[in-house]
């Protein structure tokens, strides 16, 4: 491990299965010198390459500064779930924030989903992806859960929704676990980090810039113009976006403590015949528990069963990962207890305090968007417009979320670990015995 990429390494991919299966392995040069342009990025995953490729769409002259290499954190090693909504329900932001505010997140829960197909019709990239997205219900009471969660969306005039009986389960996935589900037709899945690369492909196609390897040290929000600075040159532009979320560390104390970095699995098999993989997954759909600390899984494009789960608060990679998840793809899948897993893989999100991401600035020119709290995929595209349209002009919609209170972690960042593993415990126990 090097100083220079003492958070990533050396700066290359994780041993993932996506890595393993990357389109293209294109080295982007690092930063040098002196450079100037409209609008600097600081992060290339998702909420990055979401915010500069619509910014470059409008003929901004935008870089990318990535301090490892793109799609190297959350973005690139993902269950590759497209899931439309936050990770707080639309019933919780109405309760916090008012009808108003879930009126307005009602309108864009399903946003993140639609630029994702967009972009990948638009730009031919090629990730592997295919519809739908299917919630299973563990008990009775997560039954229930799923059929209010149904009325409540359909009562916003969401209706890609429906319900799926105890007798129709296996229709979707060859498990004995589950009481039923929901089924979500506008959801989807894909190979996260080729979808990554497919929009860094994108934005350089309509003029771009891309600095790989180029680990940011500083970022002076406080000038005029700001400066981002790497330790071999510097950017100066009208306009920064922070987009380093659960890696940006501690390069910006004012927003450390805002999110907390949580860690979570994902291992995949050795290649399943296609009779397998029909008999476990028959519509090739994904699947995600609705428990607290939930499983999710799916099918690669080579018949892989993918298979993620756990959380470690705080940020930490388990000793072994393989042995972290295996105990539960036996329970779900009792056939697989000793089928071979041929990668393993950690990577962290950032968790907020209330599941709601945060968007805002810390001066006139310089925003930040964070703490997608799992649900990055669909929300990080969203925000990404929606930064994109303030820095050019229309903050209409950027206002609304910077409006939404900021609510921090009880006893700050020394207890916000302790903290949110006693609220897991409690939440593990209403699971187990379906209350």
């Amino acid at each position: 491990m090097t100083a220079a990429y003492a958070y990533a390494g050396n700066g290359d991919h994780t041993t993932s299965y996506y890595a393993a299966s990357a389109n293209t392995r294109t080295l982007r040069p690092a930063l040098k010198g002196d450079q100037t342009f409209d609008v600097c990025v600081v992060g290339a995953g998702y909420s990055g390459l979401s915010t500069a490729l619509h910014l470059a769409e409008q003929g901004h002259n935008v870089a990318i500064v990535e301090g490892a290499r793109i799609g190297w954190g959350a973005s690139g090693r993902n269950g590759g779930q497209v899931v439309n909504g936050l990770n707080a329900s639309l019933q919780t932001i109405k309760r916090r924030y008012g009808q108003d505010t879930a009126n307005f997140v009602a309108g864009l829960v399903m946003e993140g989903g639609d630029i994702i197909r967009d972009r990948i019709k638009t730009y031919d990239i090629q990730c592997d992806y295919k519809p739908t997205n299917l919630f299973t219900a563990c008990t009775d009471a997560h039954m229930r859960e799923l059929e209010e969660r149904l009325a409540l969306w359909q009562g916003y005039g969401l209706n890609t929704q429906e319900m799926v009986s105890k007798d129709k389960i296996k229709d979707y996935v060859g498990s004995d676990m589950y009481a039923g589900g929901m089924i979500d037709h506008s959801g989807g899945h894909m190979h996260p980090l080729n979808f990554a690369l497919g929009e860094a492909d994108a934005f350089e196609k309509n003029g771009g810039t891309i600095f790989e390897m180029s680990r940011v040290i500083d970022v002076n929000y406080e000038a005029a113009r700001p400066v981002v600075k790497t330790e071999t040159g510097t950017i100066t532009s009208k306009t920064v976006v922070l987009c380093g979320n659960a890696y940006l560390g501690k390069v910006v104390p004012k927003l450390t403590s805002r999110v907390m970095p949580v860690s979570t699995q994902v291992m995949a098999t050795e290649q399943l015949s296609d009779e397998q993989a029909n008999r476990l997954l028959p519509t090739d759909t994904c699947v995600e528990d609705i428990r607290y600390i939930l499983d999710y899984y799916r099918l690669s494009a080579d018949n892989r069963l993918l298979f993620g789960g756990g959380t470690v608060y705080g940020g930490a990679d388990p000793r072994d990962i393989e042995a972290k998840l295996r105990k539960n793809l036996s329970k779900v899948f009792p056939e697989l207890a000793n089928v071979k897993i041929a990668h393993a893989w950690s990577g962290n999100f950032a968790l907020s305090f209330s599941r709601v991401p945060q968007m805002g600035r810390l001066n006139n020119n310089t925003y930040f968007a964070h703490g997608y709290s799992g649900h990055g995929v669909t929300g990080s595209h969203t925000f990404g417009r929606i930064l994109a349209e303030a820095i050019s002009g229309d903050a209409s919609r950027y206002d609304v979320f910077e409006k939404v209170p900021y609510i921090p972690f009880p006893g700050g960042r020394m207890f916000r670990v302790p903290y949110s593993i006693i609220g897991s415990w409690y939440y593990d126990i209403k699971d187990r015995f379906g209350l």
